[in-house]
């Protein structure tokens, strides 16, 4: 299995970090942006259609939460199960840059900012 270190190039177009995947740590995935199979993806699709480096670069959502492409059916199970925060990934990018993000996420091992439980 691969170590987790840090590479701004791992970081997926939703924030997530794929460094820290478990698919990609056993080799199983390349990443969100080498992976030419996760075509099923709507946020990859459109960011790679409108060319942007991730949903921090696009202007018509201010708040990715706002995006019915990021914040769908699919995105609310894969949060529900682990408790994944990924609009807190987007602003701790737009707060630490890709590398800091990459370095953030490295350091802690994760990859996603833990969603919150309810009180």
């Amino acid at each position: 299995m691969k170590a987790i270190a840090s590479d701004p190039n791992l970081v997926a177009y939703c924030g997530l970090y794929c460094g820290a995947c478990r698919a990609y740590l056993k080799e199983r995935c390349p990443g969100c942006h080498e992976n030419q199979k996760a075509t099923w993806c709507k946020i990859r699709t459109c960011c790679i259609q409108d060319g942007l480096s991730s949903c921090v670069d696009c202007t018509q959502f201010p708040n990715p939460n706002d995006c019915k492409k990021f914040n769908n059916v699919v995105a609310k199970v894969f949060a529900l199960i682990f408790r994944s925060n990924r609009a807190a990934c987007i602003q701790q990018i737009r707060e630490l840059g890709i590398q800091g993000h990459a370095d953030n996420m490295s350091e802690r091992k994760q990859q996603s900012i833990k969603r919150r439980k309810a009180p």
